[in-house]
């Protein structure tokens, strides 16, 4: 195909054949506007050009735009359908609906391919023959699903080549500690059977083992073990009772629903495995202006599903959606089994659309919500401060904290239009400064940032902020200004100011503090960026302090070197342990009197002569 000036309109329609195939319209800089699909690629292309299209809102807009099209012919509508997918996310086009989501989402990762399985969250799979369960929605739900396997079944958490000896989750009761040979080859694999089939939601199936070994234990007189085997049920029943939906349709199934508003879409996802609610997401698309239900429907899972390696035996679908067996049947070549699609109209599966939809609109109105005060937030403060509202765009916050100039640190958190970016907060332990002064540190850590910036360093010191937030008065300010002017930046620089309580009191710009009104949505703002740099540098102090005064402690006594000192912190985890340890158990430790004596004079204030 030609394009630009060469590019005759009028000729090209004419010439378009009537086979399957995908369409690229680009506007007159050769930028993709728009992908799509058809059964023939002439009566699809050449509808756009029709005056009986011209009152669709996308044809209005988009049509004038067309300054030259290219096609792919291909031999099937599931060929069609693939291409055209591929091809929007290669150029995301402005006309196409998309689905704003840049996240990566985390995986379970269970390695029954080791010789001693492992559990883990991942975020990308690999081709290495383990099983991988996900995606899931968020962090937090992982970590719940893994620190309770933790609890119940304590697999190996160590890399690929394992330590020698027991690390500390043994001696916390956190690892089955296979590589000293505290556990068979036999026995330890029962057990990742276990993890193996809870995660593939055989909850029922792993309750029916642990009462069984439960009720073997009770009656062999191994009470201790019966009672962790009780816990263990507990621990399973309390996970499973936490999901509010019982087993009413069975199977494996997602349900989506979507609410809608102009440009928008909130697609609610419900996952359920095992007639079991496994979790629930939202996803945001736009560019759905003048598609059909059927259609918005229709890009989110092609667009959802593919790559995805959950993909269950049936999807539930508010609405209808166009060639739905050639979806299908890409589903399920890629699952490697059938995947059906149903549009349900009674039954569990309707109220579970029902509720499905409830939570889009929710979640819709929840993002126009955050959107419009995000954004009303960002002009007030724009408008306080005398900038353009881009340069609110991004805008980076600091604060530095320490205890009488003890362990003292910096931290830098970014909002962008409002919303934080947590992925681009940096924290910094002070290198060149001494005590407790905030305007040298404050110094030191603005002149790496710039330094970084400088260098050309990627993520997030590779941008330089439109405004920048220094959580501290006049001194603190003026110390910024004067590193951003030796870097030769234009950069405007804000103190935040608490009043006698600590809380936000307002903010201080050239000189002179600005009023604003604590129920506005700029001060809203400015007291969560306030709060949340605070948050970030007290959380990254306390870690250093803490760390720091073990440390220092275990150093205090006479006799105690790195070795026994790294034995006891193995054996008893925390210094608190150690602290109320009878005797006989730091002998055991430290496999010395005089050491352990050391150690137990030295915490119970036991003086010797």
């Amino acid at each position: 195909m030609f394009s630009g000036n060469n590019f005759d309109l009028q000729e090209e329609l004419k010439n378009l054949p009537e086979h399957p195939g995908v369409y690229i319209m680009k506007d007159v800089s050769d930028v993709v506007i728009y992908v799509g699909k058809a059964k023939s690629l002439r009566n699809r292309v050449r509808s756009y050009f029709q005056a009986h299209n011209a009152e669709e809102i996308k044809h209005r807009v988009m049509v004038p735009l067309i300054a030259s099209f290219d096609y792919i012919v291909v031999d099937s509508e599931v060929e069609a359908f693939i291409l055209e997918n591929n091809l929007i996310k290669k150029y995301w086009p402005r006309f196409n609906v998309k689905l704003k989501d840049d996240r990566s989402y985390p995986y379970i990762k269970f390695t029954g391919n080791e010789e001693f399985p492992r559990v883990m969250m991942v975020y990308k799979q690999s081709k290495d023959n383990a099983k991988y369960y996900g995606p899931f929605p968020s962090y937090i739900t992982v970590m719940e699903v893994i620190n309770l396997l933790r609890e119940i079944w304590p697999l190996r958490t160590c890399g690929k080549s394992m330590k020698k000896r027991a690390c500390l989750n043994y001696h916390i009761g956190q690892c089955l500690a296979p590589c000293e040979g505290k556990i068979s080859k036999e026995d330890y694999n029962s057990t990742a059977e276990c993890v193996e089939s809870f995660l593939n939601g055989n909850h029922s199936d792993v309750l029916k083992k642990l009462e069984a070994e439960m009720n073997d234990a009770s009656e062999n007189l191994e009470y201790e073990k019966a009672g962790v085997l009780r816990d263990k049920i507990f621990a399973v029943k309390r996970f499973v009772n936490k999901q509010k939906l019982d087993k009413t349709t069975g199977g494996d199934m997602d349900i989506a629903a979507f609410a809608r508003l102009n440009d928008e879409a909130m697609v609610q996802l419900f996952t359920m495995r095992g007639g079991k609610m496994q979790g629930r997401e939202h996803h945001l698309m736009n560019g759905a202006q003048g598609l059909s239900d059927g259609e918005v429907m229709n890009a989110f899972i092609l667009q959802f599903y593919e790559g995805n390696p959950d993909i269950p035996k049936e999807i539930v679908l508010q609405t209808e959606i166009e060639d739905v067996d050639a979806i299908s049947e890409i589903l399920s070549n890629q699952k490697g089994s059938k995947v059906s699609m149903t549009i349900p109209r009674k039954g569990e599966k309707l109220k579970l659309i029902e509720m499905a939809k409830r939570n889009a609109d929710i979640a819709l109105e929840r993002h126009g919500g955050f959107k419009t005060s995000a954004n009303n937030a960002v002009k007030e403060l724009a408008e306080i401060i005398g900038v353009n509202e881009d340069c609110l765009g991004r805008v980076e916050a600091y604060d530095i904290s320490n205890t009488q100039g003890f362990e003292s640190v910096g931290s830098m958190v970014v909002y962008e239009n409002g919303k934080p970016k947590r992925r681009d907060y940096r924290k910094f332990k002070i290198k060149t400064v001494e005590g407790a002064d905030d305007c040298a540190s404050i110094t030191e850590v603005l002149t790496r940032r710039f330094n970084r910036f400088k260098s050309g360093e990627n993520g997030s010191f590779s941008k330089l902020p439109g405004v920048l937030f220094i959580d501290g008065g006049k001194g603190q300010v003026a110390a910024v200004a004067e590193v951003i002017e030796t870097f030769g930046y234009n950069i405007p620089v804000c103190g935040m100011i608490k009043d006698d309580k600590h809380r936000t009191r307002g903010l201080l710009f050239d000189g002179i503090e600005v009023e604003m009104r604590r129920t506005s949505e700029s001060f809203k703002l400015l007291t969560r960026i306030q709060d949340e740099v605070h948050r970030f540098a007290v959380e990254y102090h306390r870690k250093l302090r803490e760390k720091k005064m073990v440390k220092s402690e275990l150093d205090d006594i006479k006799g105690i070197g790195e070795s026994r000192k790294k034995s006891l912190m193995l054996h008893f985890g925390s210094i608190e342990r150690i602290k109320t340890a009878k005797l006989e158990e730091l002998h055991k430790v430290t496999g010395n009197s005089s050491s352990a004596e050391a150690v137990y004079n030295y915490f119970n204030n036991i003086e010797v002569v």
